[in-house]
């Protein structure tokens, strides 16, 4: 669980310095995703989702961005990313 918290906070960070808007909100049913508002890119995240599921939904929102392979990222998360292709 600490690992999947630890890559959650680094997805986070590495979303925010693409320029994202991340936001973690009870959604209640809805999954989150990404959106865009007056031209910034938003992920919405579901805290009422383990973190583990708002792990995978921010990997998948910011996964096809072509700026993604220029930023650094751990070990850990460029597997989560790999295993998405």
């Amino acid at each position: 669980m600490s690992d999947t918290l630890g890559l959650l906070a680094e997805a986070m960070q590495l979303a925010r310095d693409l320029g994202y808007e991340v936001h973690e909100e009870p959604l209640g049913e809805l999954g989150g995703g990404c959106c865009e508002v007056h031209g910034v890119p938003r992920v919405l995240l579901n805290l009422e989702q383990p973190a583990g599921e708002r792990l995978d939904r921010l990997l998948h929102a910011i996964a096809d961005d072509p700026r993604l392979a220029a930023e650094p990222k751990s070990r850990l998360l460029e597997r989560r990313f790999r295993s998405l292709r």
